[in-house]
């Protein structure tokens, strides 16, 4: 089943003062909450299972309606609390996005070659990706998964050059097109941790272009997912070196293409270390609630996520959601 606008219309509308605070944003059609509830951390065992459950549960009961995980995040595990936790709230009013190329224990299909495998742990072959997403399909419990991510795809260029690696890229792409065709995911994009931040690695422009070459114009190539927060702002800042000086945020917004802001705490890293200049903008949060309320006040990102492990952190982190973000002119005060 679709997450479908009128479904989240229903659905933000019972939060009447997140949605007035602009805690809510449309994406796509969408309407989404603007923090988001991660799955990647935590032990393979029962009672991380069951945490994860009650935390996803009070994300969807409490406002935040943006699940984020992958085939791999605790070896399956955390997909699975994902759909127990779905058998307890609406399908419609929940955007759930997951991930696959990394190969996870369990979930290798026999028929992957080795030849269509780079460095022994990541893979973009069509086939194994198209196997992926009906083994997330079944872990969640859903027909459709909203938003289906290329998880670090610049593992491959470690190994391979440039082309050989645009060589994979078109038909995986082609492959997720004819699944948007078949309503077995709804958009896809790449979800990337150093792909965007570092020198050299992916470009935004050139992967939009082979998925206009490869699809059309009316491609579903629209997300991407990077690491931003405190000491992560590189999305944000131009790329002085490039024939087109541009941050990959407003490239995004030029291609038409939605943001997803991971590693919004850095695992608690950037709140020893929070500056003065946010501390008086966002005044009256905790320290992990402005570091929140920063990501998500940045111009150009749609969405932050949060792991949340356990209900006590949703609750915490929804104190944000009644307050309202910085505006763009008081952001942009914060890089003087």
């Amino acid at each position: 089943m679709y997450a479908t606008q009128e479904g989240t219309t229903r659905y933000i509308d019972r939060f009447p003062k997140y949605r007035d605070a602009a805690f809510y944003r449309t994406i796509l059609g969408l309407e989404v909450s603007s923090l988001g509830i991660g799955t990647y951390l935590g032990s393979d065992d029962d009672a991380a299972d069951q945490a994860y459950t009650e935390a996803l549960i009070a994300a969807g009961e409490g406002g935040i309606n943006l699940i984020d995980t992958a085939i791999n995040y605790r070896n399956q595990r955390s997909e699975r609390s994902v759909g127990a936790a779905l058998r307890r709230l609406q399908r419609d009013e929940i955007v759930i996005c997951t991930k696959a190329g990394f190969l996870a224990p369990g979930a290798v299909p026999g028929f992957l070659k080795p030849a269509h495998v780079v460095g022994k742990i990541h893979s973009m072959d069509a086939d194994f990706l198209a196997d992926q997403i009906d083994r997330s399909r079944a872990n969640l419990g859903v027909d459709t998964i909203d938003v289906f991510y290329l998880h670090n795809p610049e593992t491959e260029l470690g190994f391979l050059s440039r082309e050989e690696f645009d060589a994979a890229l078109r038909p995986a792409f082609g492959r997720l097109e004819q699944l948007v065709g078949e309503h077995k995911i709804r958009w896809y994009g790449a979800a990337t941790w150093d792909g965007f931040r570092k020198k050299g690695a992916l470009s935004l422009p050139r992967m939009a272009a082979l998925a206009l070459e490869e699809c059309g114009p009316q491609h579903h190539f629209r997300f991407i997912q990077l690491p931003f927060n405190l000491g992560m702002v590189e999305a944000f800042l131009p790329d002085s070196e490039s024939d087109r000086p541009e941050s990959v945020l407003e490239a995004a917004s030029r291609l038409g293409i939605a943001v997803v802001a991971s590693a919004t705490l850095s695992q608690a890293q950037v709140l020893d270390h929070m500056p003065k200049a946010v501390a008086e903008l966002l005044p009256g949060l905790t320290n992990a609630q402005r570091a929140i309320q920063f990501t998500r006040s940045t111009p150009g990102i749609a969405a932050a996520l949060v792991g949340m492990g356990r209900r006590e952190h949703v609750l915490e982190n929804l104190g944000v959601a009644p307050v309202s973000p910085a505006t763009r002119e008081q952001y942009l005060r914060l890089y003087r």
